[in-house]
């Protein structure tokens, strides 16, 4: 893979992973949503990956009711490429994960490409009192959780969407999960360009060393060649560094709250949007340029617009 002179920056928003306990500055309400998505897309990115939350405890929702609510508002107020999850949390069903995606039709959904551990209980013993009554049950049930997406789970996925003209952005957590991947590129049920995200430093996944990150990119080019797009992100402090190394070696690169509530050590993240020009002032120091939206559907292959 050359390395791109024009660098998506996708900012997922929210997420399934962080509670309110952890901090303040997590979008919760609708209002909320769009307001930090529309941010992220002044500040520079061209993909936000959506998840909701109840508006009176911040637990996360599926709810296509709940999406409806912030969706249509960034559609009308940016030419944002609209990315909707299919995750949702480790905790869901896959036929509950799905139905936002399924109902709104989104240019991209998420598609996680393998079960695994999806640890989230250290984090528990770590907040000294929790906001709402769900979270540490939420957060200490992942002790004893598989994150379930099963072959027939991805392939249900990729079926119902597929009259849809929905692409994915492919979280590969692992690289089982990228030969995962090529098993279903193999029987013709996802087609190329595969928009790859990388993630690292999910206790569970793989881990956030350097060599794990040129090792899932090793990885890639062997199995997919030209055929896929590389996008990078790391957990927590690891987020700006993977980001880096991602932009400097061919890749993308996602940031927001969903993947890192910090700032730096020790200082929470306010905004969405800040990280977003953090990773802005990276890309732009290596003498590349970051996408568009326009110029990020052109090279994701995707059907364009969506207006709700």
């Amino acid at each position: 893979m050359t390395a791109s002179r024009k660098v998506i920056i996708t900012c997922a928003i929210t997420g399934g992973v962080h509670t309110p306990s952890m901090t303040p500055y997590l979008p919760i309400s609708a209002e909320d949503i769009a307001k930090a998505s529309l941010e992220a897309v002044e500040a520079g990115a061209s993909i936000v990956h959506l998840h909701a939350r109840d508006p009176e405890t911040g637990k996360p929702s599926q709810d296509p009711e709940m999406f409806k609510a912030f969706v249509p508002e960034i559609s009308h107020r940016s030419d944002a490429v609209i990315n909707i999850t299919t995750g949702g949390s480790p905790l869901m069903g896959v036929e509950e994960r799905l139905q936002p995606a399924l109902q709104l039709k989104p240019e991209i959904a998420s598609l996680n490409m393998g079960s695994m551990n999806f640890g989230l209980f250290p984090i528990a013993d770590k907040i000294k009192e929790f906001k709402n009554s769900w979270e540490e049950g939420f957060l200490r049930a992942t002790k004893d959780t598989v994150f379930k997406n099963t072959y027939q789970d991805i392939e249900y996925i990729l079926s119902s969407c597929a009259e849809n003209g929905t692409r994915f952005e492919l979280e590969c957590y692992d690289t089982s999960h990228l030969y995962n991947l090529a098993y279903f590129a193999d029987k013709g049920l996802i087609k190329p360009p595969f928009f790859i995200q990388t993630v690292f430093g999910i206790l569970g996944g793989i881990g956030s060393h350097p060599d794990d990150v040129s090792h899932m990119k090793r990885t890639a080019d062997r199995l997919f060649g030209k055929d896929y797009i590389w996008s990078a992100l790391g957990a927590g402090s690891k987020q700006m560094s993977i980001a880096s190394f991602s932009a400097a070696n061919g890749g993308h690169v996602r940031v927001g709250l969903e993947d890192s509530i910090w700032e730096k050590p020790g200082e929470l993240a306010k905004t969405n949007a800040n990280q977003v020009r953090r990773v802005r002032s990276i890309i732009e120091g290596l003498g590349l340029e970051v996408a568009t939206p326009n110029e990020a559907r052109e090279l994701l292959k995707l059907k364009g617009s969506v207006k709700y």
